[in-house]
């Protein structure tokens, strides 16, 4: 394929040579006369293991120039890459000056070319962007997305030093697209590339750059913490984590990364709350185990304030134990959430096939009757009375006998909080916790809610 690069900085020159390497034809683009003249000299822009190699054989084998000429560049390619800086101000927010440049670039280009071009983003940069360069360049060129050109979001997962070897061998190829020229263009771009390609929303490959790199940092910043507590009792950090990184069920795994609910049980809040206060007694500063519990709690006020936005005052809790398949009430966060509601003045309606009040004992039964004393007069084993008495269903454990309820019950406020279903065509109000935009059902969702009940503000 024949392939523009706009900007020749680290990732730049790395993509330039790496897609001249599989054999397509590249033209890089720089507004830095010196960086084009080092291309063009067969040179790489940037020193790393590697790279030297890859641009000399590009050079020597003609698929690889350089040029500070757009017009030409884009003439000239059927994709055009952007992978300019996107630096941060002081505050931390995000320059993006150069991509729209960039985009204005190339929309003036495009106007002079009669054939289909895509645009695809490298750089990193926040959700929302593509749309923005996509209007750029209509307004520049006079031509329509989609029907003219694309704009496609490839995010890179290269680190320094290995970037080479990282670019054939990715952990997988992202590709955020509304065209399906674009996907397919793509797909045969990166044919030979050793990963798994990806297709998804342009949104969601916009903010996986950043959604990777605050967690290396947070694994970053957790190892350094778990080692400072291991250092004042003489353990060896780095056995610890070596042992901790062989667990690849549940430490290293997809387990637990479901954004939704607050967690709870027996021994999760307690051993969390006992490494932190081992760290307090021996005076080291761990801020961000200490900012679990408050991030923990956050999700259940938010929750509460989800819920009780829409104004209804008969509520349905469909689960009650900290996770299903279980009877455990202990430190369940949904007990939290109903205690609060009951506060507010709300009309509770439990169920919960694993959780029978007369036969809870010992710390179980203690837990619950410190919150909700009078636990039997909202609990019944009756979910269709739950279902009929209240106008809001609050989802709080996956079970399956819980998906058919939107087809059995229409019309009625559903607040999930632990993605009961993966995509929803309802007729009626559906909103998850921490996620949002699956439910199908537009006209629904846009239903204004007729609100019976204030909240108390004591």
């Amino acid at each position: 394929m024949r392939i523009s690069i706009f900007g020749l900085g680290y990732v730049g020159c790395v993509g330039a040579a790496c897609l001249a390497k599989l054999g397509h034809d590249v033209i890089g683009v720089d507004v830095n006369e010196n960086k084009v003249r080092l291309i063009n000299e067969g040179k790489p822009t940037i020193i790393e293991e590697g790279i030297s190699e890859l641009c000399a054989e590009a050079h020597k084998n003609g698929r690889m120039r350089a040029t500070t000429d757009a017009c030409e560049a884009v003439a000239h390619s059927d994709i055009s890459f952007i992978v300019v800086g996107t630096p941060s101000s002081k505050e931390g927010h995000l320059n993006l000056n150069y991509i729209f440049n960039v985009a204005e670039r190339i929309g003036k280009a495009l106007k002079q070319k009669d054939q289909f071009h895509i645009v695809a983003i490298r750089s990193t940069v926040l959700p929302g962007t593509n749309e923005k360069v996509g209007e750029i360049i209509e307004r520049e060129s006079g031509k329509k997305r989609n029907t003219d050109f694309a704009v496609v979001s490839n995010p890179e997962f290269l680190r320094e030093g290995t970037s080479v070897n990282d670019y054939f061998n990715p952990p997988l190829t992202l590709i955020g697209t509304d065209n399906a020229i674009a996907e397919q263009t793509f797909r045969e771009l990166y044919k030979d590339i050793n990963a798994e390609l990806i297709c998804t929303d342009i949104k969601v490959a916009e903010i996986m750059k950043y959604v990777n790199n605050t967690y290396h940092a947070l694994k970053i910043v957790f190892g350094n913490e778990i080692g400072n507590i291991c250092k004042r009792l003489n353990i060896d950090s780095h056995k610890v984590m070596e042992i901790f990184c062989k667990d690849r069920q549940l430490n290293i795994s997809p387990y637990y990364f479901k954004p939704g609910f607050a967690y709870g049980g027996s021994c999760l809040p307690k051993d969390m709350k006992a490494l932190k206060t081992l760290a307090h007694d021996l005076y080291v500063d761990v801020p961000v185990i200490e900012s679990i519990h408050s991030s923990n709690e956050r999700q259940k006020d938010n929750a509460v304030q989800t819920i009780l936005a829409k104004g209804k005052r008969h509520i349905g809790i469909l689960g009650l134990s900290f996770k299903s398949g279980t009877d455990d009430l202990r430190c369940s966060p949904i007990v939290d959430v109903v205690e609060r509601l009951l506060g507010k003045g709300c009309d509770i309606r439990i169920y919960d096939k694993n959780v029978k009040v007369s036969e809870l004992t010992g710390t179980n039964k203690d837990f619950i009757m410190a919150k909700i004393p009078h636990l039997q007069h909202f609990v019944t084993s009756d979910l269709e009375e739950v279902c009929e008495h209240s106008d809001l269903l609050v989802v709080t454990n996956k079970e399956k006998e819980f998906e058919p309820l939107l087809e059995r019950y229409p019309g009625k406020i559903i607040i999930d909080l632990v993605r009961q279903w993966q995509k929803v065509d309802y007729d009626g109000h559906y909103e998850g916790l921490s996620w949002g935009d699956i439910n199908q059902n537009g006209e629904a969702q846009g239903r204004e809610i007729e609100q019976d009940f204030r909240q108390t503000d004591f």
